[in-house]
């Protein structure tokens, strides 16, 4: 049995020094399953109440013809409303523009967003001004962006009617009942509201990339024109990606904006899943048949994201895993 030996004061602190040698060691290791547990367990409650719960009731729903009232659903017709689906004009319309809302995203919104961003990444007077204007439209709801615009291109005396009248155009056009144009007016304002968000994202990316790498390739003899295309286009290549997945997500969950501005109309031509998903539902009481569309749009949102993050995200996320002894996984 030896005797510990004393606690030595600190010549700075005058306190007992509890380094190696001098005291009892502080315990170090992983949290306790009772502290993990006490993170853990809330969300995933939280997380099966109002995620995963009501996905399995829909899906169960979805076998059925229901109207939404008189208890459970009883009249179990198969897969009769998911083949009344591959067969709904409506339905094979929305998909449709969606593919188009992306496309259009891709080819406009998207290189609108990094134009700005790497413009607003330059030093100049009034730059941080100019990041608050454009991101102003993100802040602004979509109930709020959908009734401005109604009054922007509101027939004859609207904005959008007066500017071209100003400008000797003598023209009325149905912004938002001309069943041609209805869709890329939709579009031009999902692009004013959203540029922003997608500029910002934008602006960080490039910002986190060193500076040391222009200097070096300056140093080399690099052109402005090769470090931006050697430097920053790849190493902004996670971050668009993310905007990709960001923005087809939300393309397919659109819902707020355009039943305020258009309720779907004219005749269905601005029609989301989301609207013939609550107009099925809600207006018609065809809660059976929404389920299944609301599966469908599951599954879209499902498949991509697992297609996506298999061969688009993979290469982002490889070597980010770790073990606890600093090794991939």
């Amino acid at each position: 049995m030896t005797l510990k030996e004393p606690l030595r004061d600190s010549p700075v602190t005058g306190r007992p020094d509890r380094r190696a040698g001098f005291g009892p060691r502080r315990r170090s290791g992983r949290p306790g399953a009772g502290t993990l547990s006490s993170f853990i367990v809330p969300g995933l409650m939280l997380f099966l109440l109002f995620v995963i719960l009501p996905v399995l009731f829909a899906a169960y729903v979805s076998f059925f013809r229901w109207n939404g009232l008189g208890g459970v659903p009883t009249e179990f017709v198969g897969l009769e409303n998911f083949q009344a689906l591959l067969k709904d004009e409506v339905f094979l319309g929305d998909l449709w523009r969606l593919g188009l809302i992306v496309v259009l995203s891709l080819l406009v919104q998207l290189p609108i967003s990094f134009g700005l961003a790497m413009l607003l990444h330059q030093r100049f007077p009034g730059r941080t001004a100019f990041r608050l204007l454009f991101f102003v439209p993100y802040v602004l709801t979509e109930a709020v962006t959908a009734v401005l615009f109604r009054l922007v291109f509101s027939p004859r005396r609207g904005f959008a009617d007066s500017l071209l009248g100003s400008l000797g155009i003598d023209a009325e056009i149905g912004w938002l009942s001309d069943r041609d144009i209805i869709m890329f007016v939709v579009f031009g304002i999902l692009t004013w509201k959203f540029f922003g968000f997608h500029m910002i994202l934008f602006l960080a990316g490039r910002q986190n990339i060193p500076d040391e790498l222009y200097e070096a390739a300056a140093i080399d003899g690099a052109t402005r024109g090769q470090a931006f295309r050697n430097i920053t286009l790849p190493l902004m290549g996670p971050t668009a990606r993310m905007i990709v997945f960001l923005s087809v997500i939300g393309a397919v969950q659109l819902f707020d904006l355009v039943y305020v501005l258009t309720g779907g109309g004219p005749f269905h031509a601005s029609e989301t899943l989301a609207i013939t998903m609550y107009e099925q539902g809600f207006q018609r009481n065809q809660i059976g048949y929404a389920s299944a569309l609301s599966i469908a749009m599951f599954v879209i949102s499902l498949v991509f994201a697992l297609l996506y993050q298999r061969f688009v995200l993979n290469r982002d996320l490889q070597g980010s895993l770790t073990t606890s002894g600093g090794t991939r996984s």
